[in-house]
C-alpha cells in the first residue's frame, strides 16, 4: 500500500472554490478505487497550502485508477472546473509509505 500526498498552492481568494473541488472528489475518487482519506484546505497559518490525501494498492494500482478518474463523468468535470477557474496554482505530487507500521497500542 502507498499513499499518494498531492500539495496543492491555491489562490487564497478562492478557498470555496478548492472546497468544492475537494467536496467533487470525496465522491469520484472511492468510487473509482483509491481509499480517500480526505482534502484539507487552509484553516490557520497559511492561506494558501491545502492538500489531499489518498492510499492506492501499487503505482499500477494508480495508473488504472487514473483512467478511471479521468472516464468518470464526474471526475471529467472536476477536471475542467479547476481549469476553467483556475484557483489551483500549483499542484505537487508524491507516494510514501508508512514506514512506522504496525503501531504500537497506546497506554
Amino acid at each position: 500500500m502507498i499513499t499518494c500526498f498531492i500539495r496543492y498552492e491555491i489562490d487564497p481568494f478562492r478557498k470555496d472554490d478548492f472546497a468544492t473541488y475537494a467536496r467533487n472528489w470525496g465522491e469520484a475518487i472511492p468510487r473509482c478505487g483509491a481509499d480517500l482519506i480526505g482534502y484539507f484546505g487552509p484553516h490557520e497559518g497559511s492561506a494558501t497550502t491545502a492538500y489531499g490525501v489518498y492510499n492506492i494498492e501499487s503505482l499500477a494500482a494508480y495508473e488504472a485508477y487514473r483512467a478511471r478518474l479521468a472516464a468518470d463523468p464526474l471526475g471529467r468535470e472536476n477536471y475542467e472546473f479547476a481549469r476553467r477557474e483556475r484557483f489551483i496554482l500549483k499542484e505537487d505530487r508524491m507516494f510514501l509509505k508508512n514506514v512506522s507500521l504496525p503501531h504500537g497500542v497506546s497506554r
